[in-house]
């Protein structure tokens, strides 16, 4: 569990990190601007606001973070701090993997049948 722990903030990290660059990046980019006279101070803190923004927005759509329990015990603390609506989606999505496990041992078991039934 610890690993997982340890994996998991690094990764966290490393995000948040990304952000900060990013953001230090387009407020000197933003200040020289302002220095130059092609944007107002107000506009530049404007901007630079949007880019934060959007920068945080641009993380959290393309980060995934993929956590693997190592045991049965790392899986239910993982399952008790989810919300009702994520457990709802948990428990709609193992209803589907369990309907198309259920078919393909039915199809499974016809195809078994017949070529029994062919070889006679």
């Amino acid at each position: 569990m610890e690993k997982m722990g340890d994996s998991l903030k690094k990764i966290v990290l490393a995000g948040i990190g990304a952000v900060a660059i990013t953001a230090d990046k387009s407020k000197d980019v933003l200040e020289e601007l302002v220095k130059k006279g092609e944007l107002t101070v107000e506009q530049g803190k404007v901007l630079n606001e949007e880019l934060k923004h959007k920068a945080s927005e641009k993380m959290k759509e393309k980060m995934t973070v993929k956590v693997t329990p190592e045991n049965p015990d790392d899986m239910i603390d993982l399952v008790s701090k989810m919300t009702p609506e994520q457990l709802a989606q948990m428990k709609a999505k193992i209803a589907e993997m369990e309907l198309a496990a259920a078919e393909a041992e039915e199809t499974k078991g016809t195809e078994e049948a017949d070529s029994n039934g062919t070889a006679s």
